[in-house]
């Protein structure tokens, strides 16, 4: 994640001892800075941008080296006496132009495999470069998260990966075609200040489709619960969805969610992410290998035991994938 005004930056310095028995605490400590990406200095010294979330890191690890017998201590400077700030943002740059360079030699094989793919010379497995494919975009997330200042390599390979994904999802589509059908396409403008009515019990699909009406189709909507025998005939204009007979419901392997965002149009690239995140958790077919899924599907589950009726738990619901949408734009 960039880390902004360069100019007048400050830094987080954690050192610390640890007992040299076991090898795996010393083991443990090391892989968390690594995530973390904290830059090594001599000896048991790390570097960090002063951020709350890094402050808040430091102070963990520090109670976690004294559980292991050790002693610590972090420090919040503007400066290092003997490095200017740009060296120190260099340093950080070159480690993580390392980790993207590792990542470029998983993705030049990767593109000529979807590439022989394309031209018909080969007939390599979708699904499981599709698998390599989700692998490689996770490790490029991971390794992004961590890059502060933005190193020159970072942006071309996510560039690269996304071309990929791209390029894989064409060749899978002709297969699709004929198991299903493509939703037809909606005007928003015929589906403004309108009762929108689903199934009772409301959970992830139903959640993310309302979150996903009000926000991008009719900013108006009102919702209703109803059983799934009238939803073949809704009454007062009302629209149903994500119900057996439903105007807008499950389509081929597209949950309702999917569903609504293609028959609406909605071209919005954090709203297409909570999609697959919402298929992922619907679908059960670990078509995207959302990292995020188990986590949504947790805060969800926790609205559905607490809330004391269903409006209040579709509302709560859909207050947390708005919260997600902004984690994601």
């Amino acid at each position: 994640m960039p880390v902004p005004d360069l100019s007048e930056h400050e830094w987080l310095l954690i050192f610390y001892s640890v007992p040299s028995r076991p090898v795996a605490n010393r083991m443990k400590l090391w892989r968390k800075m690594a995530r973390a990406g904290a830059l090594q200095f001599k000896g048991a010294v790390y570097a960090l941008p002063a951020t709350e979330e890094h402050y808040e890191l430091f102070q963990w690890l520090i109670a976690e080296v004294a559980s292991m017998g050790g002693d610590g201590a972090f420090v919040k400077a503007s400066r290092i006496e003997t490095m200017k700030n740009s060296e120190i943002i260099a340093l950080f740059n070159e480690a993580r132009e390392t980790d993207f360079r590792g990542l470029e030699k998983k993705l030049d094989p990767l593109e000529r495999k979807i590439q022989s793919v394309r031209k018909g010379t080969s007939t390599q497995n979708i699904k499981k470069l599709a698998e390599q494919t989700i692998k490689l975009t996770k490790e490029y997330d991971a390794v992004r998260a961590i890059d502060f200042f933005s190193s020159k390599t970072g942006g071309g390979i996510g560039k690269r990966i996304h071309a990929l994904d791209a390029e894989l999802r064409k060749i899978a589509r002709p297969a699709m075609a004929g198991s299903a059908q493509e939703p037809s396409l909606r005007k928003p403008e015929d589906y403004q200040n309108r009762t929108w009515v689903t199934r009772k019990n409301p959970f992830v699909d139903r959640m993310a489709s309302a979150w996903l009406i009000r926000r991008f189709i009719d900013p108006g909507a009102r919702f209703g619960f109803i059983d799934e025998q009238e939803a073949a005939q809704p009454r007062d204009r009302a629209v149903s969805f994500d119900i057996r007979g439903g105007e807008f419901t499950h389509q081929g392997d597209l949950c309702t969610c999917e569903v609504l965002l293609r028959s609406f149009s909605v071209r919005d690239s954090a709203a297409a992410r909570i999609a697959e995140i919402v298929h992922d958790l619907d679908i059960r077919d670990e078509k995207y290998g959302t990292v995020e899924a188990a986590g949504v599907e947790e805060m969800l589950a926790g609205i559905r035991k607490t809330a004391g009726n269903d409006n209040e738990a579709l509302e709560r619901g859909m207050s947390v994938f708005e919260m997600l949408y902004a984690a994601k734009q």
